[in-house]
């Protein structure tokens, strides 16, 4: 059984546990103050009583007056107040209910066997009380909504710090080597989200080191091999016709064509590269290319368009495309100039899903067995380049295949790769210009 997770924000989450602590003791307080309160004027009333059954005492035993209500003999008098007349002491009692005014009694034996009495409810003292419990109730509540107020204020700058570091992560997490999340927070506060900061950017400098690292160990490694590859080529062009020479150059020529391949990828990950624009007409650019690299590819313009590009480069990502529906994919080959949308279609297995959910990575090719041919470059390249020329490049499976309404056993009807090319000219930074996408 699955667990119902609530998400809340931290902001609500810091008002709520303000607000129940700020309740707690409102109320522990009021409690307290409400107890104390009642059980000094409790207290206060059978001494006021204690002190007027002596002035009622000396009053009757001087003249025979009953003052302050005083009675004798009192047949309401409680059995408590009864038994401590027989044992000869002056006495008070309480009777409170706990609903309405307690009703304060006090007692004293006389010389002539009768016990004088005395009682009264004090309302008046007891109506404070009440006045006091509405105070209190209404400090409660201040104090409660001003908890509330408080916590919003600083759960809402927290959550606002953490929001703006985890928009700085993802910035971070998409290849913008810029951005600083210490940076991104601001503000004076020096507190737990600051260490956090300074531990993320510590770790994106670190990451960033290590791979500038490994991408000029790449370029080192791939240069150094360019010499050798090209005097391999060289001299398989010397040997004798035949087979093994045959099988000699083809390895020459794919080992020359994958250290040029690892030397484009990493003069794209140094994000060193530039586009020489200039401006082409889409739909009779893209048809001259594709004649020329796969004459069996059909091209549909659905609708023309001028742009500014870099045309060595977009032949580039175009003929990279091609060449890995060859590769991985089935005939017929497909692409499509949509204004500035390019698409270039398979009707083979489709893109795995491991490169749907991650995009194109280096030495992973479309083939699962990894049987055969490629590097896995072809995409990696056509990716960077797409940057280079401001461009977006995505890719996607296409519809299974529908028979009478059916699936056909998940079939693919094959891989769909988007080129959508800006509408202005790449930025000089290499930055990422907005790009219309319609529905």
């Amino acid at each position: 059984m699955r667990r119902l997770a609530l998400r809340t924000g931290l902001r609500w989450k810091v008002s709520l546990a303000i607000a129940a602590v700020s309740t707690l003791v409102a109320v522990v307080l009021s409690l307290v103050v409400h107890n104390a309160a009642r059980v000094s004027m409790l207290d206060n009333s059978r001494t006021v009583m204690d002190e007027r059954v002596k002035v009622a005492q000396r009053w009757y035993e001087q003249s025979r007056v009953l003052g302050f209500g005083a009675k004798l003999d009192d047949p309401h008098l409680p059995e408590q107040l009864k038994k401590e007349a027989w044992r000869g002491q002056r006495a008070t009692y309480l009777e409170d209910s706990g609903t309405g005014t307690p009703e304060v009694w006090a007692s004293v034996p006389l010389r002539n066997g009768k016990v004088l009495s005395v009682h009264t409810k004090f309302q008046d003292r007891f109506a404070v009380l009440n006045d006091l419990d509405r105070v209190l109730i209404i400090g409660s509540v201040a104090v409660v909504l001003g908890g509330i107020a408080l916590g919003v204020l600083i759960g809402d700058q927290l959550s606002r710090r953490l929001r703006k570091a985890a928009t700085a992560a993802r910035k971070l997490a998409e290849g913008d080597s810029e951005v600083r999340v210490r940076e991104s927070i601001g503000g004076r506060v020096r507190d737990e989200t600051d260490d956090l900061a300074r531990a993320v950017d510590g770790m994106a400098e670190a990451l960033q080191q290590r791979l500038e690292a490994e991408r000029r160990v790449t370029a080192d490694i791939a240069h150094e091999l360019r010499t050798p590859v090209t005097g391999l080529l060289t001299a398989a062009e010397l040997l004798p016709p035949g087979r093994p020479t045959e099988l000699v150059r083809d390895r020459a020529q794919a080992m020359r064509t994958l250290v040029e391949d690892v030397l484009e990828v990493a003069r794209l990950d140094g994000f060193a590269e530039r586009a020489e624009l200039q401006e082409i007409a889409v739909a009779e650019f893209i048809t001259r290319r594709v004649r020329a690299v796969d004459p069996q590819a059909a091209v549909n313009v659905v609708r023309d368009a001028h742009v500014s590009t870099d045309p060595r480069r977009l032949e580039r990502i175009l003929g990279n495309l091609l060449a890995n529906a060859a590769r991985h994919g089935k005939p017929p080959f497909e692409v499509t100039v949509e204004g500035r949308i390019l698409r270039v279609r398979d009707h083979g297995p489709g893109f795995p899903e491991e490169l749907l959910a991650d995009g194109p990575s280096r030495f992973r090719t479309g083939s699962k067995d990894r049987a055969g041919t490629g590097h896995g470059l072809g995409l990696t390249i056509a990716a960077g380049q797409a940057r280079v020329l401001g461009a977006r490049l995505t890719f996607r499976n296409a519809d299974p295949l529908m028979d009478s309404g059916d699936e056909a056993d998940g079939e693919c009807r094959g891989a769909v790769a988007v080129l959508w090319l800006p509408e202005s000219a790449p930025t000089n930074t290499g930055s990422f210009p907005i790009i219309e996408v319609p529905d």
